[in-house]
C-alpha cells in the first residue's frame, strides 16, 4: 500500500492552490498548521500569529496571481503559510536558522515576498506605493495588504489610511483582527450588507444617484440629506466598527470568520473587483488549530522550541538572569524610592521587563501600543510635568522615534531615560530586529549621554546613574542571559564620562563597550598565554568618551575598540576622535558590526560568523600585530 500524500506535498507554488475546491483548501489549511507546529517545535518562531492567519493566506493565494499581484504583510509574524505555499516547503525546517529561511518575508529570499517586513504599521504605505506605481504605469495587477489590529493602531497606518481614502487608491486591506470574536448579532444580514457595499455597482449607483439629486432643486437636495442621514444612522447602528474607515473614504465590510476559507474567498473575490479601496474585516483567533497556542497565545507569539504534545517550552534554565529581567527588577527598586519615576512601553510590557512594575505601580505604568513616536514624545511631556519617564524599548524599534528623541527630548533637555533593550545581535529574528544602530544615532544627538553596561551589576548602576542625571540619557543592554555576577543592593552612581579599568596591561589596550568587555577579558587571557600584556577597560560610556582612559591607552602599542554595534559612526569612531584631538599616533583596530545587515541564527553562531567572538577578535588582533 502506498502512503497517501498530503495536499501540501503537491503544492509547489500558489498556482497549485487555485485548482482546489473549498473542501480541499480547508484540508490544506489543517496540513499547513501541522507543518508549522512540527517545524517550530524544533526551531521556535512566531507560531501563534501564523496559525491565526492560515485561511487568510490560503484564500488570497487561491484568488491572486502572485508575484504579479502584490501581497504585503505587516510585521510578517503571520506569514509562515505564505512561505510554505510559495516554493519554500522543503527549506521550511531551516526557519530562523543561520543560512536558512528568514522568519519574516524577504524579497531576497523569494519573488513572492513583496516587502521585507519586520516592523509594524508600514504595510499600508508600502502597498499604496505599489498600487500607485501600478496606476502610473497603466497596470492592472491587484495589491493586498494584510495588517493586524494592533499594527493598525500605529500612527503610520493612520497616515496611510487617510491618504488611501483621499486618493481612492484601488487596493484591498485585510484587517486581521484577533482581538475579538464574532458575536451572534453579526450574521447573514450584516454579511450581506458588507457584500453589497463592496461591489463596484453599489459605489457607482450610490454616487451617480447622489450627484443627480444634488443637481435638482431644494426638494431633491432635501431628499439627499435625509437619505444620507438615514444611511449613516443605519451604518452606525448595524456596522459601527466601519464608520472610521468609511469617513476616511474606505469601504469596509462586515466582519467575516477568518477561519472559514470559503467565506473568505467569497468576500475577497468581491473586494478584489472593487474600483476603490476596500477594507475586509476578518476575525481570527491567534494560535488557531493548536490547543496550547490557543490557550497561551502570548507564549506562542515568539516561542522557543517546545514539546508538541504538551506545548511545554524546552528552554534550558539560564545560568544567570536575563538582562531584561535585571533591568525590570532594578527599575522597580528605583521606583519604590522615587515616586516620580514612570515607565513607558510601546506594546512590549513583558518583552521589556515591565510586568512587575505594571503590577506594583499601575498608575505609573503606561503602555501606548505600537506607537514608538508617541511614546517618546509622551515622555517629553511627562518630564516637562515633573516626572522621570523611563522609555523601555527594543533598539530596533526606537529607530522609529528618532525625530521625537531629537526635538521633543534632547533639544528640550528633558529628564528622560531611554532603556534600550535587545541592543546588538538578537539572533533568530535577524536583520529587522538586530540592534545595530542605537549607539550611532544616539551619539549624534546633542545633550544625549549613552551608557553601555557590561554585566547585570553594571546595568543596575547604569540605570541608577541615568535617573540621577539631568537631561536625556540612554542605556543599552543585550538580549539573553547576563554574565552571572551579583547585583548590588545599593547600585553605584557613576561619574559622567568616566571609564573603569578592569585589567592592567602595557602592550595592547582593549577598550570594550557593553557586553564586549567580557569578550575582551577572554581575549586578554589568550594574549597573556602568548606573552602579550593586555589592558582591558570597561568604557561604560559611548558618549561622552573618557579622554583620560583613551590617553592612557595611547601609551600601548595597539588600541583596540570592541562594540556590538555598527562601526560606522559608532563608539570606536568616538575613540578615534579623541585620539586625534590628543595628537596620538598609535595604531588602532576597530571591531564591531560590519556595514551590512546581520543574518539570523543563534547569537553565538552569528558572533562567530562576524568575528565578534573571542576567537575571531584574537585572530584580528594577531593579524594586526603581524602587520605592525
Amino acid at each position: 500500500m502506498t502512503e497517501s500524500k498530503r495536499i501540501l506535498d503537491m503544492v509547489k507554488s500558489p498556482a497549485d492552490v487555485k485548482c482546489l475546491t473549498d473542501e480541499e483548501l480547508a484540508i490544506l489549511c489543517r496540513e499547513l498548521r501541522e507543518e508549522m507546529v512540527e517545524v517550530t517545535s524544533r526551531t521556535g518562531g512566531h507560531l501563534a500569529s501564523s496559525l491565526g492567519a492560515v485561511e487568510i493566506i490560503v484564500a488570497l493565494h487561491s484568488l491572486l496571481n502572485c508575484p504579479d499581484d502584490k501581497l504585503v504583510f505587516d510585521v510578517g509574524h503571520q506569514a509562515y503559510a505564505h512561505k510554505l505555499l510559495t516554493g519554500r516547503r522543503d527549506a521550511f525546517p531551516t526557519l530562523r536558522q543561520i543560512d536558512g529561511l528568514t522568519g519574516f518575508p524577504n524579497p531576497a529570499e523569494s519573488p513572492y515576498d513583496a516587502h521585507p517586513s519586520g516592523h509594524a504599521s508600514d504595510s499600508l504605505s508600502v502597498a499604496m506605493g505599489l498600487a500607485k506605481a501600478r496606476d502610473i504605469a497603466g497596470g492592472a495587477n491587484k495589491v493586498v495588504a494584510v495588517i493586524g489590529d494592533a499594527s493598525l493602531a500605529g500612527g503610520m497606518a493612520f497616515e496611510a489610511l487617510n491618504h488611501i481614502g483621499q486618493d481612492q487608491t484601488r487596493m484591498v486591506i485585510v484587517l486581521n483582527d484577533n482581538g475579538m470574536s464574532i458575536s451572534k448579532p453579526v450574521g447573514a444580514l450584516v454579511r450581506h450588507l458588507g457584500y453589497l457595499r463592496t461591489r463596484s455597482e453599489y459605489r457607482q449607483t450610490r454616487d451617480a444617484l447622489q450627484q443627480a439629486m444634488e443637481a435638482g432643486g431644494v426638494l431633491s437636495r432635501g431628499l439627499v440629506d435625509l437619505g444620507r442621514n438615514m444611511k449613516e444612522s443605519m451604518k452606525q447602528f448595524v456596522i459601527p466598527h466601519a464608520m472610521i474607515f468609511e469617513q476616511l473614504g474606505i469601504t469596509c465590510t462586515a466582519p467575516v470568520d477568518g477561519h472559514d476559507v470559503a467565506a473568505l474567498r467569497q468576500m475577497f473575490r468581491i473586494a478584489l473587483e472593487s474600483d476603490g479601496p476596500v477594507l475586509v474585516h476578518v476575525i481570527t483567533q491567534k494560535g488557531h488549530g493548536y490547543g496550547p497556542s490557543e490557550a497561551n497565545p502570548e507564549t506562542f507569539h515568539g516561542v522557543s522550541p517546545f514539546d508538541i504534545a504538551t506545548g511545554q517550552v524546552k528552554k534550558k534554565a539560564p545560568s544567570a538572569p536575563t538582562y531584561t529581567s535585571v533591568f525590570g527588577d532594578a527599575l522597580v527598586r528605583e521606583a519604590r524610592a522615587d515616586k516620580k519615576i514612570v515607565a513607558i512601553t510601546a506594546a512590549m510590557k513583558d518583552g521589556a521587563g515591565l510586568d512587575a512594575f505594571s503590577k506594583e505601580f499601575p498608575s505609573r505604568f503606561i503602555d501606548t501600543g505600537i506607537t514608538e513616536e508617541h511614546a517618546v514624545a509622551l515622555a517629553s511631556g511627562l518630564a516637562a510635568g515633573g516626572m522621570k519617564p523611563v522609555v523601555a524599548v527594543y533598539s530596533t524599534f526606537l529607530q522609529r522615534a528618532f525625530d521625537q528623541i531629537v526635538i521633543d527630548n534632547a533639544l528640550a533637555e528633558r529628564d528622560t531615560v531611554f532603556a534600550i533593550d535587545r541592543a546588538g545581535i538578537v539572533g533568530d529574528d535577524g536583520a529587522t530586529h538586530t540592534g545595530a544602530f542605537d549607539i550611532v544615532y544616539m551619539r549624534t544627538i546633542p545633550h544625549m549621554r549613552v551608557l553601555t553596561p557590561s554585566n547585570e551589576a553594571e546595568l543596575a548602576s547604569a540605570l541608577h546613574t541615568a535617573l540621577a542625571l539631568p537631561g536625556p540619557v540612554a542605556l543599552r543592554y543585550p538580549r539573553g542571559a547576563a554574565v552571572g555576577v551579583p547585583v548590588p543592593a545599593e547600585p553605584e552612581c557613576w561619574e559622567e564620562g568616566r571609564a573603569h579599568t578592569v585589567r592592567e596591561g602595557d602592550d595592547i589596550a582593549l577598550l570594550g563597550f557593553g557586553n564586549m568587555v567580557n569578550t575582551a577579558l577572554d581575549v586578554a587571557d589568550s594574549l597573556s598565554e602568548a606573552g602579550i600584556s593586555a589592558r582591558v577597560v570597561d568604557m561604560r560610556w559611548a558618549k561622552p568618551i573618557d579622554a583620560d582612559a583613551v590617553a592612557q591607552a595611547a601609551s600601548c602599542k595597539l588600541v583596540v575598540t570592541l562594540e556590538e554595534g555598527a562601526l560606522d559612526g559608532g563608539a570606536g569612531e568616538g575613540v578615534l576622535d579623541v585620539l586625534s584631538s590628543l595628537g596620538a599616533a598609535v595604531p588602532t583596530l576597530l571591531i564591531g558590526l560590519p556595514d551590512e545587515f546581520v543574518m539570523q541564527g543563534k547569537p553565538d553562531q552569528v558572533r562567530a560568523r562576524l568575528g565578534l567572538d573571542a576567537r575571531g577578535v584574537l585572530a584580528r588582533i594577531e593579524e594586526k600585530l603581524a602587520s605592525l
